[in-house]
């Protein structure tokens, strides 16, 4: 998995969206990948790009409030420009949510960022590839790939990634 030796932490408390809509730009376009992995300074890259993405969604919504989902698409869809990716953002729908959309995405190579939370929507992580009923997520926190059960998804009963309830998603449109 091309992000599995990067091990990039978001900067601060609020930069989870960010971090996510940099790496998602890390997985679209190798140029990209190949700054971040470099040694000396991909570590000074990534904290940069967070300020820089945080900076350019967040004009009228508080910074400290975190990145919005309709902020998240656009940065997406900036970050996946190089690779011809518009991205769209849909609530979670609970229990009946099939989540095709999101599975084909992944299933595609197309990272898909996920607002998790408990009772508000609190964090961003982003699911960068899809193996049978088991998602691997890109948790930035911690820098680390995380898998979870696609039923868990489903249940709002996710673990490792900080929180346990999806409240959105942010995916391709349709026909990428």
């Amino acid at each position: 998995m091309k992000l599995a030796g990067l091990r990039l932490r978001q900067r601060d408390g609020v930069t989870c969206g960010p971090s996510v809509a940099v790496m998602a730009g890390a997985l679209l376009d190798p140029a990209r990948h190949a700054a971040l992995a470099e040694p000396e300074s991909g570590a000074a890259l990534f904290a940069a790009e967070q300020l820089r993405v945080h900076a350019d969604v967040n004009r009228i919504w508080p910074r400290r409030l975190g990145t919005t989902p309709w902020g998240m698409a656009r940065a997406l869809t900036t970050m996946g420009a190089t690779a011809g990716v518009c991205y769209r953002w849909r609530l979670f729908r609970g229990r009946r949510d099939k989540l095709v959309d999101v599975l084909a995405a992944a299933g595609r190579d197309r990272p898909v960022a996920m607002l998790v939370g408990r009772g508000i929507p609190r964090h961003w992580v982003l699911i960068v590839a899809v193996a049978g009923e088991r998602l691997t997520c890109y948790e930035p926190s911690s820098g680390e790939l995380r898998t979870v059960d696609v039923v868990a998804v489903r249940e709002s009963r996710l673990t490792g990634l900080g929180f346990p309830r999806p409240f959105a998603f942010v995916l391709p449109r349709s026909n990428v």
